[in-house]
């Protein structure tokens, strides 16, 4: 292919596309006149096939294949609706996969669509990266909190580590901290909580958020007091999960959120080095 029909056709396809209920689309009619489809019921083949894959990868057609009939102007100001979709970049890009593979635009469509569904996908887990980091971070803060009143209240560091694992006992089932960490495979000498899902590092959150507002209006002290607290706190948190079919000791366990931290912090230079060379 030439750099020039490349670069033709990748300006199509960016200026194909639009917002279609806050989603990125494209115009099957429009499409098929990029993908050099002269008639409709040929292209609606290869939508069609692409629609059996989409439902055979566990997908929901109308999710990526929106019907908007489109209606058109005829004769003497006649109208009349011809069938349209809405593709999602998805559908498009099983559209490319199903298409007539000797037609060099179908070549390109193939490689566009599944680069731009790669940084997608890219682009998801990175928010689903910081979304967990964050939620990490938020907990070591809440502990440290609570940590500070009940220091104030009669219970040292020890006594902590008992009322936090007491805690988890509640939580997860029976599962004291270091069940969990047996259960997970934590590295020795690791919080269990940086291999926690982010749901369930937000549970115990919450728990401790409410363990240091309640030690505070009950004006709880010492350490029998202050663990029955936690223990019932937790058992609220878990209730409420059990209650919506999320049983947290049966969640399995992520890559390490320093890991994931320092893989964020290691992208985010390279951008702005990236963003700076741009500039220049």
């Amino acid at each position: 292919m030439k750099k020039e029909f490349i670069e033709e056709l990748f300006a199509k396809f960016e200026n194909a596309c639009y917002i279609y209920k806050g989603v990125e689309c494209w115009s099957a009619r429009e499409l098929q006149e990029i993908l050099g489809y002269t008639k409709w019921d040929n292209f609606l083949n290869a939508i069609e096939k692409a629609q059996k894959s989409c439902e055979g990868a566990g997908e929901k057609i109308s999710d990526h294949f929106a019907d908007i009939g489109k209606m058109i102007e005829l004769a003497k100001g006649a109208q009349r609706t011809i069938p349209d979709f809405a593709l999602s970049r998805y559908g498009c890009y099983l559209i490319a996969q199903n298409g007539d593979p000797v037609k060099p635009e179908i070549a390109f469509a193939q490689t566009y669509f599944a680069v731009q569904t790669r940084k997608q996908e890219i682009i998801e887990q990175r928010l689903l990266d910081i979304a967990r980091v964050t939620a990490r971070e938020k907990l070591s803060k809440s502990e440290k909190k609570l940590s500070g009143i009940i220091y104030e209240r009669g219970v040292n560091e020890k006594g902590f580590a008992i009322i936090r694992s007491k805690g988890d006992q509640a939580l997860f089932g029976g599962f004291s901290t270091n069940g969990m960490k047996r259960k997970m495979i934590v590295p020795d000498g690791r919080p269990l909580a940086d291999f926690l899902p982010t749901l369930t590092i937000k549970a115990k959150d919450f728990s401790t958020e409410l363990t240091s507002h309640n030690v505070i209006e009950k004006d709880l002290k010492g350490e029998k007091a202050i663990t029955h607290e936690h223990i019932e706190n937790n058992k609220a948190v878990r209730k409420m999960l059990i209650g919506r079919g999320v049983k947290p000791e049966q969640l399995k366990p992520e890559e390490d959120v320093q890991k994931v931290k320092r893989k964020l912090e290691t992208e985010e230079k390279k951008a702005l080095k990236e963003l700076k060379k741009k500039k220049k």
